[in-house]
Parts: structure tokens; C-alpha cells; sequence
């Protein structure tokens, strides 16, 4: 993992620094649940959904992951990490293991001082680096079409654990009134003329993937975070990490959370290009299924606008904040002048 990157990205969602001061603390009073040397110990390196460290020792690095407070379930969790598992398992993608505790379960569970009981997983290291951000990213955003059609792939055939729970990403969870990150209106800057052009948006999106339709070679369990940040080249070839937010959606959502917070890049028709190529490599995709991208990215776009207004406290959605609404209306803008 490109740990230097992700130690600049430390106390930025969701967590005071008293809190993280606190769970830093729990973070290293947690490692004896593992067996792990005498000497380890655990240094913060990103605050997201979760806060993860690197934990170092005489016997070599591993990740620690600490679940914010009621986001999932520990049956939730165990989904995730069955299929990451079955994905590794059975040779699709690679993705990193996870270490079991001392009394050998993968969730451990512990408190400390003012803290309530946190749930945390330790993974394995994975050495590599994220593709930078300087490169030509075109062949980056190939390979990633190319493990997305993969993982999809697989989803479709792939026999669940039951009970089966993860997470669901479609028009309920990112325009109710219960959505997953709160409501984009409550998000910094939506003022009365930008709320007037993301409901518009709204509408057209609802319309457009009602359309769309959920059928089960469209819609099913997704990594829904495959960003560059989390896929890491390593040695042995790419790995992809972080399922933390898999669940149910769209399977070419994953081309539009692989875009995220760079929706407006001028960059974008050539890195969807290559997606889609890479995809098409693996996965053929129709034409009514490429016409559905543009909603996909309108409502991913309108789902980070949510997460930053319900994450303002931290410092990251404040550096988003100042023009993410502004620019988020006139790509909605834009897709709404596509589909007259």
C-alpha cells in the first residue's frame, strides 16, 4: 500500500481529533487480539468510512481496520470478506487476505476508555503502489474495465452465503429519504438556483435507470469503490483492496466510482473509453447498457455531494466543498442537454 500517500489523507472524515486521538490509542491496545510479536505497533495512515493503520513488528506489516460505529453489521462484514475471499480463491482477482484473531475470528470487537466498542479486521500488507495521478491514466482505467467485467463476472455466478447482507447503491439509497450518506440538498453551496438543476438531474436520473432497469445482468454485487487509490500494483500484478463498500448497484457503477470527485476532468471521455474497452475485453456490454453510464456518474456525483455535506466537520469534504456544488450543477447541466 502506498503508505506515504494515505498517511497525507490522515484526520479527514468523520472523526474529531479527540476521537482519533482516542482510537489511536485503542488501535494499539487491540493488537494482543492477533497473534502478533510483543513489539508491534499501529500507525494511523487514512480516516475514511474507517480509520486503517499500518501495523509494524519483528514479524513483518499488516493493515488494521477499524469500522466507524453502526455502518455495518459484523454479518455484514463477514459478506464482504467471503467474497474478496472467493474472488482470491478462485483465481479471478487478487485481493488481500485477512489475519484471524486469537480466538480465530476475523472480527474482533473491543472498547477502550471513552470509546464504544469498535469492530476491526487485520489484513495483510500488500506492497505495491496506487497508479499516480501524473501518469497517462488511460491504461490504468483499461485495467481497471478489465478486473470490473471480471469481479462482475463472477458476481453472477458466485453462490452466496445466506443469510447474504451487504449494502445497496441505487435510487433509494442515494435519493431517499433514508440514503446511505444523507441528502445532496444538505450538501455546502446548494443554493436555491443549483437545487433547481440537480432536481432536474434527480428526475432525469430516476427516469433514466428506471428505464435502465435492475435485471440481473445489469444490476448485482460490486466493488463500488474501484478507484485508482484502491487498486495497488504489486509485484505479483495489480490487487485490488478496500471492499468495504461493496454491495448491490449497477454494474457500470463501477465505472462511474472509478471517476469519483474528478467527474468534470477533461480527461474523462478518454479514461471512459478505455474503461469500457478494457471491460469489453472480459464482458461485452450492449448499447443500452454504455447509454446508462451518464446516469451512473450523475447519481454517483450526486451521492458524494451527500457524503460531503454529512462529512463537513472533517477537513477533506471541506477542501471539496467550495465549488463541488457549483461544479456538480453544470455537469448536471450537461446531461440534462444530452437527453433533450
Amino acid at each position: 500500500m502506498n503508505t506515504e500517500k494515505w498517511a497525507r489523507m490522515t484526520d479527514t472524515v468523520g472523526e474529531t481529533t479527540d476521537e482519533l486521538a482516542q482510537i489511536d490509542s485503542l488501535a494499539n491496545a487491540a493488537l494482543t487480539l492477533w497473534p502478533l510479536p510483543g513489539d508491534a505497533r499501529a500507525k494511523r495512515i487514512n480516516v475514511s468510512e474507517n480509520v486503517t493503520y499500518l501495523v509494524q513488528s519483528s514479524a513483518g506489516k499488516a493493515i488494521l481496520r477499524i469500522h466507524r460505529v453502526g455502518y455495518h453489521t459484523d454479518r455484514a462484514i463477514s459478506c464482504e470478506l467471503a467474497w474478496s475471499a472467493a474472488l482470491r480463491s478462485e483465481g479471478v482477482i487478487r485481493t488481500p487476505a485477512w489475519r484471524l484473531g486469537r480466538n480465530g475470528e476475523a472480527i474482533q470487537t473491543i472498547g477502550h476508555d471513552r470509546l464504544a466498542p469498535r469492530q476491526m479486521v487485520m489484513f495483510d500488507f500488500v506492497a505495491g503502489e496506487a497508479p499516480s495521478e501524473d501518469q497517462n491514466l488511460a491504461p490504468a482505467f483499461q485495467e481497471l474495465g478489465a478486473i470490473a467485467a471480471q469481479t462482475h463476472l463472477h458476481s453472477l455466478r458466485w453462490v452466496k452465503p445466506r443469510p447474504f447482507e451487504r449494502l445497496r447503491w441505487d435510487l433509494d439509497t442515494v435519493f431517499g429519504d433514508a440514503a446511505t450518506w444523507g441528502d445532496w440538498r444538505r450538501g455546502p453551496g446548494v443554493d436555491a438556483a443549483i437545487r433547481s438543476v440537480l432536481e432536474a438531474a434527480e428526475s432525469e436520473v430516476i427516469r433514466c435507470l428506471t428505464i435502465y432497469g435492475h435485471e440481473p445482468d445489469r444490476f448485482g454485487l460490486i466493488h463500488a469503490d474501484m478507484r485508482l487509490a484502491n487498486l495497488i500494483l504489486g509485484p505479483e500484478g495489480p490487487v485490488v483492496i478496500d471492499f468495504d463498500d461493496c454491495g448491490f448497484g449497477w454494474f457500470l457503477f463501477d465505472f462511474a466510482s472509478a471517476i469519483s470527485f474528478m467527474e468534470d476532468s477533461p480527461q474523462i471521455p478518454t479514461l471512459k473509453d478505455a474503461w469500457l474497452q478494457g471491460y469489453q475485453t472480459i464482458r461485452p456490454l450492449g448499447s443500452v447498457d454504455v447509454a446508462a453510464i451518464d446516469a451512473l456518474v450523475m447519481l454517483r456525483r450526486m451521492s458524494l455531494l451527500a457524503w460531503i455535506g454529512s462529512h463537513i466537520d472533517a477537513p477533506e469534504p471541506q477542501a471539496l466543498a467550495p465549488d463541488f456544488a457549483a461544479n456538480t450543477a453544470s455537469l448536471a447541466e450537461v446531461f440534462l442537454s444530452h437527453k433533450k
